[in-house]
């Protein structure tokens, strides 16, 4: 079973509905299909001691991961603070992404307006990344 980017997009304003964000208020959802075609979601979850909260796209990523997931091949992120609004991932996420992207990598975000999603690849959002192979 295929998952359209629709459908993607609306997994990821689901698991944004879950997001712990009691300090910033900004709630970011991340759904990832992988290489196997499964459906991996995640949150933000924030600490009051910053450094030690979670993205929503790192926590898509390790749940892919723990699942047996190798590749990224689309991921879609939405986040806002009361609507969802114009949300990238942040620089950390975006390596976290290229870590398990390829070229072929799709990563979709809601652009200036709630009816325009952008298709970037990681490349686009991330040039000049290094990888340690």
């Amino acid at each position: 079973m295929s998952i359209s980017d629709d459908d993607l997009i609306q997994a990821a304003k689901d698991a944004r509905k879950n997001a712990y964000c009691r300090y910033s208020g900004y709630a970011v959802g991340a759904a990832i299909i992988d290489n196997n075609g499964h459906l991996h979601v995640g949150c933000n979850v924030e600490n009051a001691s910053y450094p030690l909260g979670n993205c929503a796209e790192a926590s898509a990523i390790a749940a892919m991961v723990q699942e047996g997931g190798k590749h990224i091949d689309r991921i879609a992120v939405v986040g806002g603070k009361n609507e969802i609004s114009s949300c990238t991932p942040c620089g950390g996420c975006r390596h976290r992404i290229f870590e398990f992207a390829d070229e072929g990598t799709v990563v979709i975000t809601m652009g200036d307006n709630q009816n325009d999603w952008q298709r970037y690849t990681i490349d686009e959002l991330l040039p000049a990344a290094f990888r340690l192979d």
